[in-house]
């Protein structure tokens, strides 16, 4: 901290413009479409996730830690692109690009928050799979539902107050040229890259939170699943092989719907608007994905909606029944 405050300096009159515009998506061509193709990945998002949350909840069996993670990650899409989505169409659809400054730092809050949470609930299911595949005699032991629960709190409070001090360190910024942000929402290297005083401090939060919510969890994940592909080398049947592969299916497809955007959009061959495009796709696309996956890809989760839907079904017969003979 005392090198952030000798950057920023003690003598500073701080520049806050009165709001920021938003251009990301001006210019492209036939984005309107791209605007409705966002409000039915929402809808289906919105959906999807509240579907696995319910039925995570009113299925006893699925009170497992490995369900505990995957609530949470439902929970996290429902409140990533809640925040995200609506406020995309706002700004470009009915033409709000202009978003106070308050607002703006709030809007990359939230973004920021559910997107680091859903790299590392990722790490939390890897973790999982990984004990269970390895270790699965020591499952009960070693993945308990109150381990699961630290680990996931603990991942919000690392995430909240990181992304809480790199917002705090935009707050010391002087903006005093353009005010105009090339993204689709309030980006926060964008927005330091906008300022007029010493931004270093704002360069390095910037530069090490990728490092430790992105590459760090992918390079986990690609450890346990090499570790659990060496393992499973070592199994004699293909039978077997098979099935612990498949336990791992939709964790993995999870982890490549996420990771594989990211990467392309470091591919400076990309021309600038289909990067942008590609990196709203990496933000809005796996909410809507993650519970269908997990609903089509996990028995658990598929004979449990056939379980609620056929209570339902013999309900409403007893109702009608009920209503005859009356």
């Amino acid at each position: 901290m005392d090198f952030f405050n000798s950057a920023l300096g003690k003598n500073i009159t701080f520049v806050r413009p009165a709001y920021f515009i938003i251009s990301g998506f001006i210019g492209i061509p036939n984005i309107k479409y791209y605007y409705v193709f966002l409000f039915f990945v929402y809808v289906v998002s919105v959906f999807g996730n509240a579907i696995v949350m319910a039925v995570i909840y009113l299925d006893h069996n699925l009170r497992s830690p490995k369900y505990i993670a995957v609530f949470n990650l439902a929970l996290v899409d429902l409140f990533g692109n809640s925040a995200l989505v609506p406020k995309i169409l706002d700004i470009f659809l009915f033409n709000h690009h202009y978003i106070p400054y308050n607002e703006c730092l709030a809007f990359l809050f939230f973004c920021f928050t559910s997107l680091s949470m859903q790299a590392l609930n990722l790490v939390a299911l890897s973790y999982d799979r990984l004990i269970a595949i390895i270790f699965p005699l020591h499952y009960q032991v070693m993945v308990t539902h109150r381990f699961m629960l630290s680990l996931i709190i603990s991942f919000w409070v690392f995430v909240i107050t990181a992304v809480l001090f790199a917002v705090g360190l935009l707050t010391r910024l002087s903006f005093c040229k353009s005010v105009v942000i090339n993204s689709y929402f309030c980006d926060h290297g964008r927005i330091f890259r906008l300022a007029c005083n010493d931004n270093s401090p704002s360069f390095i939060i910037g530069s090490l939170l990728p490092v430790l919510i992105l590459w760090l969890p992918l390079m986990f994940i690609l450890f346990s699943y090499s570790y659990i592909g060496y393992a499973l080398s070592k199994v004699a049947t293909v039978q077997k092989r098979v099935k612990a592969l498949k336990t791992c299916a939709a964790h993995l497809s999870l982890v490549a719907i996420y990771f594989l955007p990211i990467l392309i959009s470091f591919n400076t061959n990309i021309h600038p608007n289909a990067r942008i495009i590609n990196l709203s796709l990496t933000s809005v696309f796996p909410p809507m994905l993650n519970p269908i996956i997990y609903v089509l890809q996990t028995q658990e989760i598929k004979v449990s909606v056939k379980k609620i839907l056929k209570i339902r079904r013999k309900s409403k017969i007893a109702v009608q029944c009920l209503c005859a003979s009356i």
